[in-house]
Parts: C-alpha cells; sequence; structure tokens
C-alpha cells in the first residue's frame, strides 16, 4: 500500500511541479510582451506629436520656406563709412619736346606713360583714339616714354624709333606702326627700319640714328620723370593730373574727363 500510495504522490507532485514551470514561462512572456507593447506606444505617439527618435543634436530636415538656423538681433548701431580720400592730382608741366595730338589749348590734358611692347598700352591705344574722336579740340594726348625693359626686351629701341621718326617729323606715324607691329607681334629691329622707309623717312639717317642710340638717354628720362610722378607700371595715364592706371574701359576715362570738363 505504501507503494500504492506513493504513486499518486509521485504524480500529484509532478502535476504540481509543470504547473509552476508552465505559470513561469507564460508570465514571463506575457511581461516581454507588456514592454514591447509600452515601447511601441511611446515611439507612436512621439512620431504623432513631432518628435524625433535619436540624438537630440542630430540633424532634421525642413520645411520649405523656413529654416533651422536663427541669428539673435542685436542692438549696435550701424557706424559710418570713412571718408574716401581724394585722389592726388600730381601737377606736370608741358615740354617743349612733348609729343601732341589733339587741340592745342585743350581744357583737359592726357599724359601717357606708355611702352611699345606692353600688351596692355596696344590694347589702351584704340581708346586713347576714341577720346580724342569723341571730345575733338576740349582734349590733348601727350605720350611719354616708359619701357619696362625687364619686361620687353625691344621697349627701349622701340622708343628709340619713334624720337628717330619725331627727328623727321613722324613721331606719330611711327606711333601707330609700333603699336601695329606690337598687335602682330612682329617688333625687331629690322621692321622698325622697314617702317622708317615705309613712312617715307630718310632711311640711312633713320638707321643711323637708331644703330647709335642717340635717343636712349631721352627714353630714360622719361622713365625717371614718370617714375617721380608715381608710374609703377604702363599704361599710366595721367587726366589733369589724376592718374588713371592700367588699359580702362573708355567709359571709366569719360568719367574723369567729364567732371574735369564741367569744372
Amino acid at each position: 500500500m505504501d507503494h500504492e500510495r506513493t504513486q499518486p504522490q509521485e504524480s500529484e507532485q509532478g502535476l504540481f511541479q509543470g504547473s509552476s514551470k508552465m505559470t513561469f514561462y507564460f508570465g514571463l512572456v506575457s511581461g516581454i510582451a507588456a514592454i514591447s507593447f509600452i515601447g511601441f506606444m511611446l515611439t507612436f505617439s512621439m512620431l504623432r506629436t513631432g518628435g524625433s527618435v535619436g540624438s537630440k543634436n542630430s540633424n532634421t530636415g525642413k520645411v520649405a520656406g523656413t529654416t533651422t538656423n536663427t541669428v539673435a538681433p542685436t542692438n549696435t548701431a550701424p557706424t559710418a563709412a570713412a571718408p574716401t580720400a581724394a585722389p592726388t592730382v600730381v601737377d606736370i608741366p608741358i615740354r617743349d619736346d612733348d609729343y601732341i595730338r589733339g587741340g592745342e589749348n585743350a581744357k583737359v590734358t592726357l599724359v601717357e606713360y606708355s611702352d611699345f611692347q606692353c600688351p596692355f598700352c596696344e590694347q589702351v591705344n584704340p581708346t586713347t583714339q576714341r577720346i580724342l574722336d569723341t571730345y575733338g579740340d576740349d582734349v590733348r594726348l601727350i605720350y611719354r616714354h616708359f619701357p619696362l625693359t625687364s619686361l620687353h626686351p625691344l621697349a627701349q629701341k622701340a622708343a628709340e624709333a619713334s624720337e628717330c621718326a619725331a627727328e623727321q617729323g613722324k613721331f606719330w606715324e611711327m606711333h601707330d606702326k609700333l603699336f601695329e607691329m606690337n598687335a602682330a607681334g612682329t617688333l625687331s629691329i629690322e621692321n622698325f627700319k622697314s617702317a622708317a622707309g615705309g613712312l617715307g623717312l630718310n632711311q640711312s639717317q633713320f638707321d643711323g640714328c637708331l644703330d647709335s642710340g642717340k635717343y636712349q638717354s631721352k627714353v630714360q628720362d622719361d622713365t625717371t620723370q614718370g617714375t617721380q610722378y608715381g608710374v609703377q607700371g604702363t599704361p599710366a595715364t595721367f587726366v589733369n593730373g589724376t592718374l588713371v592706371s592700367g588699359a580702362v574701359p573708355y567709359e571709366q576715362f569719360a568719367s574723369v574727363i567729364d567732371a574735369e570738363l564741367a569744372k
């Protein structure tokens, strides 16, 4: 009997132990499910209210027409701009040996320091001619030498060639020829001499003048004087003493000239 009694006891004990395990597993699964559901609901709630999931400092998209960065207004009062210094006006006397194009008694004088091998001087040459055509006797142009020999090996002899032509009364004709050669890339001592022949100059006189370096010091004197006036490069054009540097457009020259004529 003891043995028969023992079987029911073992059976009851096994049933109790099995029921306890099932209860434990069921509770564990239910707890996990509940936690997952709560997490889902919190996430859903944040998305519904415009929140974001992730780092607070993460970048977010912006709606068109809005900005995510704002600048706080300041109480700084505006400050007045510093006054602009008036351009320096240089007194450049007209010399007896100057070469002048335009009105003899013009109200506006352009003194141009230039280099026959300088590409920018070649570019501004049509501009100065347009100025003379437009303003007539109100403007005159004076050409002076400023060869940049460190950059342009033929500039010095080209300047001397123009002086040798001037000796025979044809400075401006040689001036124009030299700039034509510059534009064509044909500057050479041989072509300087050929140009003199084409202009009807006495060939032997011109050739002897150019070969001798007769006007070397005159060209250098122009350069020294230009440096004293503040010239640092070419072209440098003084409009009634006000320096206009570079191959600037016609309109820029015109504004300075008009201001001078209005005085």
